[in-house]
């Protein structure tokens, strides 16, 4: 009886081992079978890793070959928490190798519902070679580009920024990334059974971006940013801006403003709104710099010279409104010369009422280019804000209030004044290697002669008891002109803020630089002849001797 018993539990136990390897025959032949294809490529890709080689971003110069932003080797450590089993004992060691917070990356390493987490993006390659030599499991290590700006403050707003992903975000960074960026390329990651990469087989090799020089001259563009911060301090103001530019060729030598910001601490200077370019976004009512317009206008039509005389009140009813002068003052006879060097409101007033009308103004802003973007190189450029036309308007817009300019527009207008009243568009980027250059587009605005006639009296405010003897060089003719306007805001103008400007040329027999300053909201003076001018004078005095421009006067 028990032998029978035996027996049959024997049998039982045979027919269990034999269904049993059945069922793993059966599982085995429908693997290699069925599911060979897909298991195969699963196998494939545990193995192998797609990835993208990154393209090296363009070099950004100066005129001069001076690198303004670089690219510089960085190294993405990424991780898969599927693969990590002790994930605090790696955190604590990836943390100290690379000098990271271990808590936040403890908590990703814990994470097994993602099978990828950035350990450390863009960390010094040092860092990341000497992390790879202690072979923790789950961990890769990817080459990646830094973006660098190893000037710091220098052209900071004109430059801009690249992000994280190499992609401008403003500025030149923005305005270019298609030069510069390149294109990445590809490669395929072969990794052990551990998830270690053992060798990498290139598919299509990176292309690097071009490299872009710009007219910009550091030395020019660091003298008027550090002349900017001087006046901003002293004069307690908002902030300041000034534009170098070449008036021959429309390069701009330089583009500065105040309060400026270390381009590589671009994240935390959005913050406080120090990012944005005042010189080609900003809009401002000139005031009396916007004269030239008027009596440029009336001067081209032959309505008058510098020599026609007028007599000028002490005050004048326009419409609903009464335009003063600065200086109090009864009837007197002003030529034209001197109602530009005197800067009278009540005279160009009167110009521009006798000879040029609304539709007159309308045609010569037009002519000289305000209301329209002038094309810089550069992103988010306005386009100023022509004026609403009433009865007053024929009083207020020939003297620079009630309409709104860029300075990059009122130093583009300035220059064609200076370069024989031919406009020639301001422009940041010399070139762009293995590209063709485009050239500045170039207008007449102005009729010949009329340049010099303006350029003469425009002397005279520099230099004849004008408003501007503060601009004055010694052993330079300078040309130029002041403006004082107040600031407008919603409800109407703004009491106590008004910025404060000079524009300048010189040497002013044969221009070599078109200087402007702004102040916005200084505090203690206000006018453009005191606040301004001075500026100009430390940033022109240094161009001059920088870039050898021999006098055009004899000192005595």
């Amino acid at each position: 009886m028990k032998t029978r018993v035996v027996n049959s539990r024997l049998r039982l136990l045979l027919l269990v081992i034999l269904f049993t390897f059945a069922g793993l025959g059966a599982r085995a032949a429908w693997l290699q079978t069925v599911r060979a294809s897909s298991l195969a490529a699963m196998a494939q890709m545990q193995a192998k890793k797609p990835i993208s080689l990154p393209a090296g971003r363009g070099t950004i110069y100066d005129r001069l070959g001076n690198p303004l932003a670089i690219g510089e080797q960085a190294t993405d450590v990424d991780a898969d928490p599927m693969q990590i089993s002790d994930p605090r004992r790696e955190a604590r060691i990836a943390a100290k190798v690379l000098g990271i917070p271990v808590r936040p990356l403890y908590r990703q390493l814990s994470d097994r519902s993602s099978g990828f987490v950035y350990v450390e993006r863009k960390a010094p390659p040092k860092l990341a070679a000497k992390l790879r030599k202690r072979h923790l499991v789950g961990f890769t290590f990817e080459p990646d580009q830094k973006r660098v700006y190893p000037q710091g403050t220098v052209a900071a707003p004109v430059l801009g920024y690249a992000g994280t992903d190499n992609t401008g975000l403003s500025g030149l960074e923005r305005e270019l990334d298609k030069e510069l960026k390149g294109t990445p390329g590809r490669a395929t990651e072969v990794r052990d059974a551990l998830g270690q990469a053992v060798n990498t087989i290139q598919e299509r090799p990176a292309r690097d971006g071009r490299d872009v020089y710009l007219t910009l001259d550091s030395h020019i563009q660091a003298n008027a940013e550090q002349v900017l911060e001087q006046t901003v301090s002293e004069w307690h103001a908002k902030d300041a801006t000034a534009i170098v530019l070449d008036p021959r060729s429309g390069a701009i030598l330089g583009m500065a403003q105040e309060p400026g910001y270390n381009a590589n601490g671009y994240p935390a200077a959005t913050a406080h709104d120090l990012t944005i370019d005042h010189a080609v976004t900003d809009v401002f009512e000139p005031g009396s710099v916007f004269k030239v317009v008027t009596i440029g206008g009336a001067l081209s039509q032959h309505d008058i010279t510098p020599n026609t005389a007028f007599r000028v009140p002490g005050s004048l009813q326009v419409a609903d409104r009464v335009i003063h002068d600065a200086e109090p003052h009864g009837t007197e006879t002003l030529t034209v010369k001197q109602i530009l060097q005197r800067s009278s409101n009540i005279g160009t007033d009167m110009i521009a009422g006798r000879y040029l009308g609304e539709s007159g103004l309308k045609t010569w802003m037009a002519r000289f280019g305000f209301g329209r973007r002038t094309g810089i190189d550069f992103p988010g450029e306005s386009r100023g804000l022509r004026p609403s036309w009433s009865g007053s308007t024929i009083g207020t817009v020939p003297i620079g209030q009630g309409v709104s300019v860029t300075a990059i527009q009122l130093a583009s207008t300035y220059a064609a004044i200076a370069n024989g009243g031919e406009w020639v568009q301001p422009h940041l980027v010399d070139h762009v290697v293995g590209r063709a250059t485009p050239k500045p587009k170039r207008r007449r605005i102005l009729e010949p002669g009329v340049d010099r006639q303006l350029r003469a009296m425009l002397r005279g405010v520099v230099s004849d008891q004008g408003t501007a003897e503060l601009a004055a060089i010694p052993g330079y003719a300078v040309a130029g002109k002041t403006g004082t306007a107040q600031k407008a805001g919603p409800n109407g103008y703004i009491p106590g803020a008004y910025v404060a400007t000079f524009v300048g040329m010189v040497p002013a027999s044969r221009p070599r630089l078109l200087v402007l300053v702004t102040i916005d909201e200084p505090h203690g003076q206000i006018y453009g002849g005191l606040v301004a001018a001075p500026a100009f004078e430390q940033i022109a005095s240094f161009d001059l001797q920088y870039l050898e421009v021999p006098p055009d006067l004899r000192i005595r």
